[in-house]
């Protein structure tokens, strides 16, 4: 089995691939990688391997960041000192982790978990898993967008996000609909806000709108498994959110 290392400290890393190769002399450390842009780079010219130990935090930013612009389905041990929150979304999305300082016999039962998913499933399995956590853990790895310099007549005023109840699109143009009701036009498509929001205040509602989350004051059951919400200020048309969308946006919600 060959094994990659994604580790900034190299006292950490040299510890671990000498506690790997002593639970398990089968496993071959192929490399130790010290940043995102080091990863990047493996990964463009090799092969993915039969499994991944990763830190979390790294020099030059946290590593979810590699598994967000790289497809790679390896199955992949996180290894890090991350806050409780996180470590819950691992156990959720059964992506294993060790919490450093990394203990021998939580290293060898992490190997025996990946020993258990053997075979091509078990790897495409891994790929959506790692999809997954990147989901539910959009602000671990991602710096959002708290502030628009917008203009108004000859002056730019800044918007904060807090300032922010929805932006639409009409005609090819995107619209900020502020919670006052002041509208301004950015040189923003939805898709590439979409990026920008912070996912835990922002959703996608539809084709035509991202809206604030407090700017949803009544939410209705709508035809066919769709939504119908009441946003303020109230937008001219009315505010539908499909039956595909549905779920999550009231998971969304809850928080």
């Amino acid at each position: 089995m060959k094994a990659l290392i994604i580790e900034d400290e190299y006292p950490a890393a040299e510890r671990l691939t000498k506690m790997i190769q002593k639970t398990d002399s089968s496993i071959e450390v192929l490399e130790v990688l010290e940043s995102i842009e080091a990863a990047k780079r493996w990964f463009s010219s090799h092969e993915a391997p039969d499994l991944i130990f990763s830190d979390i935090q790294l020099s030059d930013g946290l590593s979810f960041v590699i598994f967000d612009e790289i497809p790679i389905n390896s199955p992949i041990i996180f290894t890090t000192s991350y806050d409780e929150y996180a470590i819950k979304a691992f156990k959720v999305k059964s992506i294993d982790y060790l919490l450093k300082p990394i203990k021998p016999q939580e290293l060898s039962a992490a190997i025996e978990k990946y020993r258990a998913l053997t075979g091509a499933k078990a790897h495409q399995d891994y790929g959506h898993k790692i999809q997954s956590l990147l989901d539910i853990l959009p602000s671990a790895g991602r710096k959002y967008k708290n502030r628009f310099l917008v203009k108004q007549h000859e002056q730019f005023v800044p918007i904060h996000r807090h300032e922010i109840a929805y932006f639409f699109t009409a005609n090819e143009m995107v619209c900020l609909i502020c919670n006052d009701n002041r509208q301004f036009l950015i040189d923003y498509t939805l898709e590439e806000l979409e990026k920008m929001l912070d996912p835990s205040h922002f959703f996608r509602l539809n084709r035509q709108f991202i809206a604030a989350l407090s700017a949803v004051k009544k939410i209705h059951s709508y035809f066919n498994g769709k939504l119908k919400l009441d946003l303020h200020p109230e937008p001219l048309q009315e505010i539908l959110v499909s039956r595909e969308k549905a779920s999550s946006f009231k998971e969304w919600i809850e928080g």
